[in-house]
């Protein structure tokens, strides 16, 4: 250890000799240790760290599996509160089970409306999760009724932005929609199960909820007993599931169910980008070793006659590497430790950027573990960058050091070929880095440039939140959208106002119909097809072309004959040779009539732009709506779509005309339908974004290693140059000299890289959409760039030998 310690103040001494040099090395160690910290951090955070519950390993998620010839394709779906208590009765591998939806509340008494997302939970949903408030209390056993369910638990970030952190709030009434609910408890940061939730509240099911298996509202989980496995558990589950398809035909034919481990449910979805960009950042930090490995080598070089001299004077190899190391040691933690000011920072931008993209974005932090993690990496680089310059100046035969300066051994042939060897390296990294984030801009642009089906420019997109309450029937509730929408659509600028349930590339329900002219089957065999619940106006505030037929229009009331418009992909799925203008249908979910199609539209995509576009879709009219359509909840949002006639911002004067009418109403999620789109694509984005990012910083890397090589290079061939140009040698001449040396290990490097990047096509390959793995264009295009970024990086060194003056160069000699 004091040969070590001797060591490191020795090499202490040469950096502070050399700063330049000093800064380079460890500004790019910190580069390549600060990419890893910060991305180690998210997966730590995301994918490493047990979920923040008790025992979370036993935690599972419960989902239906419908018919596949009602839902091609589709591996879960949402569950039946029936079904859910036959599950809880039945089974033998559960120790408990709890049953949670979503629900939208109005706010009212604390100044400006506003709409909150709620959860409402079944009886012992905390205590499956085994969280507990940081104040207060969960709900009790009898809270879980109708009529005493108003009590409410509140998120931290809720009782933060609306209670300023009052550990005071306990025992405080809030109005939710009218209703006051009084708060027993606040929960602590990490509990934001589910993600969507700002308060949660009882469910409190009435008998008659609790008894419907047809339709699917819920979520459900459950606590694992010890010793029961997930695979196990999916047996028992398999096992009910066809006790209640013999029981209940009608409803569960078809229908299974699903059992996965809460982990996946909560990462599965993200785990492969994460690790995708692990090995990213891994790549940089590869990028970053050869670099400064390249920048070592050629400063230890300089050192060949000191190594001589002690080897002559009896230093052994191991004693001259170590000392060696420790120059790239010091490096690599200073390195270390400006890399994690730079991960500080890189954390708080991804937070800022894609904390809606990702889960447990508020656990990300620099912990101990992360901390840790860099210091391993930066001793691991530091071995791993000064390593090879070590063990290549102490092989071979040093004696010819001692005769530096006498001409031939000013050349450094050996090293020459090592640098060149870490250059190819360096390139053939960034070639695959840089196509990966090629493929991902294209499948981006790709997935921009498909039709949606609709017009996204120029419309105007929000959420108003409808109380059931405030209506008799379904009729009032038309009357009262009506009102709103006469109002918006007399606003200057205003071209066309409608409303529906959800807008596209959104999802929404599915339901099953009763086709007329098609046999009578039972529910669960039905056909499903999308259904939109939609006033007058808002397929031509969409710009959704009307194919046959007519449109929605206001004459379509409750007491006029009862229709529905339906998509082209419907009619060709049903009457593929005929016009279904004037056929019949049931919405079994609503079976009292019979409802005519009146209308054919073009098709939208409904599940996002990666979607198929051909989905069955329909489209029913609000004021024809029965009051349990939007679901058995007391609040639901409709979406408006308005378009104006110039791209002018109508958002205050459409918000001040809803309040018009109703002064409490909220308004939410106001945004253009072009940034409403946008925000379908985060996950595309997300990836785009970070493999964009990392392969500029490869570049950057590989570029400053061409270039400090051949800058190196140039300054040990000045005595050849300089004769070269004595003897009557061009600028040209010189210039291509040394343009030709950088150029070799960049095309020996992007030949190993186009190899490389054909074999790992297949990792990106679920990443991108409407381009494969192995397009052309982009590796054509990535190819260019990284031979003109290495041309140029050759040429500034080039540059800089034909200012040689050879009478100089001859006199040092």
């Amino acid at each position: 250890m004091t040969a070590f310690t001797r060591n490191l103040k020795f090499a202490l001494r040469l950096l502070r000799k050399s700063p330049g040099f000093a800064s380079v090395a460890v500004i790019i160690m910190a580069l390549g240790i600060g990419a890893n910290t910060a991305i180690f951090s998210v997966v730590h955070a995301v994918l490493l760290e047990p979920l923040p519950f008790r025992d979370a390993n036993r935690l599972v998620q419960l989902w239906h599996i419908p018919p596949q010839s009602s839902f091609p394709g589709m591996t879960e779906f949402s569950v039946s509160a029936a079904n859910f208590l036959d599950w809880q009765k039945q089974n033998h591998v559960f120790e408990q089970m709890a049953l949670y939806t979503g629900a939208g509340y109005d706010i009212t008494g604390m100044g400006k409306p506003e709409a909150i997302r709620a959860s409402p939970v079944s009886d012992g949903f905390f205590s499956v999760l085994g969280v507990q408030p940081l104040y207060g209390r969960v709900f009790l056993p009898d809270e879980d009724r109708p009529g005493h369910n108003h009590e409410v638990i509140v998120t931290y970030k809720f009782w933060q932005s609306h209670y300023g952190s009052d550990p005071g709030v306990l025992g405080k009434t809030i109005n939710f929609d009218g209703e006051p609910y009084v708060i027993v408890g606040v929960m602590g940061p990490k509990m934001t199960k589910p993600d969507f939730a700002q308060v949660w509240t009882p469910l409190g099911l009435t008998a008659k909820e609790a008894a419907v298996r047809g339709e699917h509202h819920f979520l459900a989980i459950a606590r694992l007993k010890p010793e029961v496995t997930v695979t196990q558990a999916q047996v028992e589950m398999n096992k009910i599931s066809k006790n209640l398809e013999q029981s209940y035909p009608e409803d569960d034919k078809g229908w299974g169910a699903l059992v996965r481990s809460l982990r996946e449910e909560t990462v599965g979805e993200v785990r492969p980008a994460l690790l995708m960009m692990l090995g990213v950042v891994a790549f940089v930090l590869l990028i970053a070793c050869a670099n400064v490995a390249n920048l070592v080598l050629a400063r230890t070089f300089e050192r060949r006659k000191e190594i001589a001299i002690r080897s002559a004077l009896g230093a052994s190899r191991p004693r001259i590497i170590q000392q060696l190391l420790g120059e790239s040691m010091i490096i690599a933690l200073c390195g270390g430790v400006l890399g994690l000011v730079a991960a500080h920072f890189g954390i708080e931008l991804l937070i800022k950027f894609f904390a809606d993209k990702l889960p447990r974005m508020g656990e990300i932090g620099l912990d101990a573990p992360v901390l840790i993690f860099t210091f391993v990496l930066s001793v691991a680089t530091g071995i791993l960058s000064g390593l090879l310059p070590a063990l290549s100046m102490t092989k071979g035969e040093l004696n010819d050091a001692l005769k530096q300066g006498l001409g031939r051994t000013d050349a450094d042939s050996g090293t020459s070929k090592t640098r060149s060897t870490l250059v190819v390296i360096e390139v053939a990294l960034s070639l695959v880095l840089l196509i990966g984030a090629g493929l991902m801009i294209r499948s981006l642009w790709k997935l921009q440039t498909i039709d949606p089906g609709f017009d996204e420019h120029n419309v105007l997109t929000l959420s108003v939140l409808v109380h059931k309450q405030q209506f008799k029937d379904a009729t009032q509730e038309a009357q009262f959208f009506d009102q709103i929408l006469q109002r918006v659509r007399s606003l200057p600028g205003v071209a066309s106002a409608g409303a529906v349930d959800n807008l596209p590339l959104n999802g929404g329900s599915n339901q099953p119909v009763a086709i007329e002219g098609h046999p009578a089957v039972a529910l669960s065999e039905q056909p499903e097809v999308s259904v939109r619940v939609a006033t007058a106006g808002y397929l031509q505030a969409m710009h959704i072309p009307v194919l046959q037929g007519r449109d929605i229009s206001a004459d379509d009331t409750a007491d006029s004959p009862a229709v529905v418009v339906i998509s082209q992909s419907m009619a060709k799925q049903f009457w593929p040779n005929e016009s279904p203008i004037g056929r019949h249908l049931k919405l079994s979910f609503f079976p009292d009539k019979e409802r005519e199609i009146v209308g054919v539209v073009g098709d939208v995509k409904q599940q996002g732009l990666d979607s198929s576009a051909g989905i069955a879709t329909l489209y029913w009219p609000l004021a024809q709506t029965a009051n349990s359509a939007m679901g058995p909840w007391d609040s639901y949002p409709l979406q408006m779509a308005v378009r104006s006639t110039t791209s002018q911002n109508l958002a205050i004067a459409v918000t001040n005309a809803i309040h018009q009418v109703d002064p409490d109403t909220p308004v939410d999620n106001v945004m253009t339908l072009e940034d409403f789109v946008g925000e379908t694509l985060t996950q595309h984005s997300f990836n785009m974004q970070l493999l964009a990012i990392f392969g500029s910083l490869a570049l950057v890397l590989c570029a400053v290693g061409i270039y400090s090589v051949l800058a190196y290079a140039v300054k040990r061939r000045l005595r050849e140059i300089g004769l070269r140009i004595a003897f009557g040698a061009t600028v040209r001449d010189v210039v291509r000299l040394v343009v030709v040396q950088g150029m070799k290990p960049t095309l020996a490097g992007i030949g190993i890289g186009l190899i490389a990047a054909f074999a790992l096509g297949r990792v990106i390959t679920s990443m991108i959409y409407g381009v494969s793995s192995r397009d052309l264009t982009t590796f054509l295009l990535v190819t260019i760039l990284l031979v003109l970024v290495s041309f140029f990086a050759s040429l500034i060194p080039a540059l800089r030998a034909t200012r040689v003056d050879p009478l100089a160069v001859l006199r040092v000699e």
